[in-house]
């Protein structure tokens, strides 16, 4: 499934900036999975693909956890 980015706890705008590091490091179609707390998530990381051209792919919550699967754009 990818690489893991556990971004629990951590507040807007920690998430979108962290898994903004880990995705320029990865190849393109390579796929990120973030798991997240922070409500605010589930407007961050849509609006984050959007600016920057990578594909949300699944996006889901669960007990709290709101799990993101971004897939790296093409360089």
């Amino acid at each position: 499934m990818g690489d893991l980015l556990d971004v629990k706890g951590l507040l807007c705008p920690l998430p979108v900036l962290k898994a903004r590091k880990v995705l320029s490091g990865l190849e393109p179609g390579a796929l990120l999975t973030v798991e997240a707390t922070d409500p605010a998530s589930v407007i961050d990381f849509p609006h984050f693909c959007t600016e920057t051209g990578h594909s949300l792919v699944e996006q889901s919550e669960s007990a709290g956890v709101y799990t993101f699967v971004i897939e790296r754009k093409a360089r």
